[in-house]
């Protein structure tokens, strides 16, 4: 028997069915209708509010039928709701209107900042939206484009050619379609055209458009758009959920001077800056920080993070510093200790698999007692065993080198602690988030004033090379980082190397080995005794060589080109001029993704473009968990730099594509429909004047509260006669219709009308997401109204089955819309 909640009559909780659900989140406040009883009939008029009494849902609940599982329209709608509502976050709170203003001119904001931060070569349009399109002088003949008008075609070539009216020659773009080719003036090329690319490494399109039907291209532009507005939607109820959090601003620590005036270097103009964005964030905030760095290695990343643990650590909180590898945790804990040495209230532990389990249960005891200040270590410190006192930051650096279950549980703390993430070359997702608006970043692209570029040079493997590039490092003093892809290849380089260099000092570097021995092996690098580390992608990330100034790395194409930038990133951090050699077998070997990410890293060969280089690889490597499977589908329509474009587009006119609910009193239904219950019906409800107060408490509510309810409503007394599923129906009517802005749906003869407070533009989107294509054609948008010609006039309650059926469909595309 189904249980009910008496302190809240409006919804009944029962055993969830395996039903699914769609159509989720609305307003709604309640019709009330007058309600009379005779022996045979209950009349519904206008409109009455009874009080539900205990003893009425107490009845309710006592009895239970077998409900129908014929699949009326009603039903259908429950599921769809059932749908959506099971993929939101319930946790999440909901705004109103007033809130909805507020955020969404903050989300524009720190938009604008985040593309000013963007120091590429891209063009910005009118109202600061970002161009995505190619220029045609940089297409390779064979590379896919997409027109935005015409869809997806393959460059072949420019030439110069006469046009019809001009005996001049013109350069023209050559587009191969589906069934014929194009040429295009090249100044039009430029202003239509967009690199087709996939978040995947297949780049070939499923089909080329047809020039003689761009009917087939609209559709697919037409679920990119509806496809990035719930993306929109969705992020932007994740950002919501964050700013509603709270914690009191951190004090403004007048130690904090003493601290930064340690700090032995001249910051640069974009570390300044950095510092006081964090600092805004820490003590004029009240919402939990979730700031980016992103700046080249060695360009101060690590002083920002410190500072911003002093401040919350001097408050008595806790500090967690995240790295991915041990040898990064291992630097992190040696800096953070001698910056706080003289701070003897603050400590700092250090927690990593080299330490014995007593050691490590020791650390656990500590940090749960509050009497470790800074913890730093690698993915252990979010493992279950680890329980914080009274945690108030945490740092993570490099977090695109942490798995998918590690970035899981890092997101957990987004929304009660604040977060620092530190990186070079931000994981496209980060970087995504940051450019768009919805997470705060700050750039730091200036260098040190003593930092020198690093050349970079790209080859195929010699060993004379290799012989070459060493010898000229170990001839001024310095020291060498020689990279594999694997440990298998590590002890075949050592042997050459050690028959090349004999009396030279060479190690070997790599995560499996014993904790002592790396440990033994990477200070004995530091400390200048061993000449030549030929190692794995450990030193990715951290180890910091002042008298390291050349890096080798042999088969670069089996590295990603985040990977090689931040490998790269390991030498230059002295005033000694640096040098990266990096080296792939026979070219024709290499796979084109893998040509496109080395060609990548030859053109930012500048010092700070690690910002510019993770949206390149955005492009080439795809989109990390940005995208869902579905949403992979919808960018393959129109290939990411499209999809890009028309997401930022669509952020920057987001108030545009509201849909601003209306009080659910306020709307009128003009349609004269009464239905009467029939006796056998009302009898079996024992008490129906209650049963019908609460429906339309439910509906007051939200949708979902009156699908719950008609579902509890079902199980306990089965499938409703028809004058009860038009009662519903009227409900379900009112309730939509305060949810999608109708205040008064009215008819006259065949035309039926709903006055509304949408624009024209959300109206066009919700037609476009409609699935019937009976609605779909009959709904048009005039002068604040949604109005429908019917071939006929309809009967009454014919006709609100036939409204019912196209407010579903309305409402059905209120997740593509910023429904507040």
């Amino acid at each position: 028997m189904a249980s009910l909640d008496i302190s809240s009559p409006l919804i009944f909780k029962f055993n969830s069915s395996p039903k699914i659900w769609k159509l989720f989140n609305a307003k709604c406040p309640c019709h009330r209708n007058h309600i009379y009883k005779n022996k045979l009939s209950i009349s519904l008029t206008n409109a009455i509010s009874a009080p539900a009494t205990a003893t009425a849902v107490t009845q309710f609940g006592q009895r239970k039928q077998k409900i129908d599982t014929e699949h009326d329209p009603i039903s259908i709608l429950n599921e769809r709701i059932q749908r959506d509502y099971s993929k939101r976050d319930t946790s999440r709170t909901l705004m109103d209107s007033k809130e909805a203003d507020k955020y969404i001119k903050m989300v524009k904001e720190q938009q604008q900042r985040g593309l000013q931060k963007l120091k590429g070569e891209r063009k910005r349009k009118e109202g600061g939206v970002f161009s995505y399109k190619v220029d045609p002088y940089s297409l390779v003949s064979g590379d896919y484009v997409v027109h935005k008008k015409v869809g997806i075609g393959r460059f072949v070539g420019i030439k110069f050619d006469v046009s019809k009216t001009s005996t001049e020659p013109s350069e023209y773009v050559f587009i191969e379609y589906a069934d014929g080719m194009a040429k295009l003036p090249v100044k039009q090329a430029s202003r239509m055209l967009y690199r087709y690319s996939l978040p995947n490494e297949n780049k070939k399109p499923r089909t080329l458009s047809k020039l003689n039907d761009t009917s087939t291209w609209e559709k697919r532009k037409t679920k990119g758009k509806i496809a990035i507005q719930k993306m929109v939607v969705d992020l932007m109820e994740l950002y919501l959920h964050r700013l509603k959090q709270r914690r009191p601003p951190y004090p403004k620590n007048l130690a904090m001077a003493e601290f930064v005036a340690q700090f032995p270097y001249e910051p640069t103009p974009d570390q300044k800056q950095a510092f006081n964005e964090v600092q805004r964030d820490l003590t004029e905030r009240e919402t939990p920080m979730d700031r980016l760095i992103c700046g080249d290695v060695g360009f101060g990343k690590t002083e920002v993070a410190l500072r911003a643990i002093f401040c919350v650590v001097s408050t008595g909180k806790q500090a967690m510093v995240l790295a991915p590898t041990i040898v990064l945790a291992k630097q992190h804990y040696e800096v953070i200790l001698e910056r706080f040495s003289s701070y003897s209230n603050m400590s700092v532990g250090l927690l990593s698999r080299f330490q014995t389990k007593a050691e490590k249960e020791k650390h656990f005891e500590m940090i749960k007692h509050g009497d470790l200040n800074i913890i730093v270590g690698t993915h252990s410190l979010l493992g279950s065993r680890v329980v914080y006192n009274n945690l108030g930051l945490l740092v993570v650096d490099e977090e695109q080198r942490f798995g998918v279950k590690q970035k899981e549980k890092i997101a957990s703390f987004k929304t009660s602690v604040d977060v620092l993430t530190l990186s070079a070359t931000p994981i496209p997702r980060t970087l995504y988030l940051a450019l768009t608006g919805f997470r705060d970043a700050s750039l730091i692209s200036t260098p040190p004033p003593e930092r020198v570029p690093i050349k970079t040079h790209l080859s195929a493997y010699s060993k004379e090379k290799v012989m070459s590039a060493i010898k000229h490092e170990l001839e001024r003093d310095g020291q060498v980082f020689y990279v594999l892809p694997r440990i298998k290849g590590l002890e075949e380089v050592m042997g050459f190397l050690e028959e090349s260099f004999p009396n030279v000092e060479i190690a070997i570097a790599h995560g499996k080995q014993y904790s002592k021995q790396l440990e033994d092996t990477m200070e004995k690098f530091a400390q200048g005794e061993i000449k030549i580390l030929i190692c794995t992608n450990i030193v990715e990330s951290g180890l910091d060589i002042q008298n390291a100034n050349t890096i080798i790395i042999q088969d670069v194409q089996l590295f990603g080109l985040a990977q090689l930038y931040q490998l790269r990133g390991r030498v230059g951090r002295a005033d000694k001029e640096a040098y990266a050699y990096l080296f792939y077998p026979d070219k024709s070997l290499l796979t084109d993704h893998a040509l496109e990410r080395l060609k990548a890293l030859e053109e930012y060969k500048e010092l700070g473009q690690g910002f510019q280089l993770a949206e390149r690889d955005m492009g080439i490597r795809g989109f990390g968990t940005i995208f869902g499977e579905q949403q992979t589908g919808d960018v393959g329509n129109v290939g990411v730099d499209l999809f890009f474009e028309m997401l930022f587009e669509s952020l920057s006119k987001v108030e545009e594509h509201r849909v601003i609910s209306v009080p659910y009193q306020s709307v009128q239904i003009d349609l004269n429909v009464n239905p009467h219950l029939p006796s056998e019906y009302i009898n079996n409800l024992e008490n129906p004047m209650e049963i019908i107060s609460l429906a339309e408490k439910a509906a007051g509510k939200d949708v979902w509260s009156l699908m719950q309810f008609i579902e509890n409503l079902r199980r306990q007394y089965g499938k409703e006669p028809y004058s009860m599923e038009i009662l519903l129906k009227k409900l379900y009517v009112r309730r939509m219709a305060a949810d999608l802005g109708i205040t008064r749906i009215y008819a006259s003869g065949k035309m039926v009308g709903m006055k509304t407070n949408m624009s024209e533009k959300v109206f066009k989107l919700m037609i476009d997401s409609m699935t019937s294509d009976i609605h779909r054609n009959s709904l048009v948008f005039d002068g604040g109204q949604i109005k429908a010609e019917l071939l006929l006039e309809l009967p009454r309650e014919q006709l609100l089955n036939w409204i019912f059926q196209c407010l579903a469909e309305l409402h059905s595309s209120l997740p593509a819309l910023i429904k507040y």
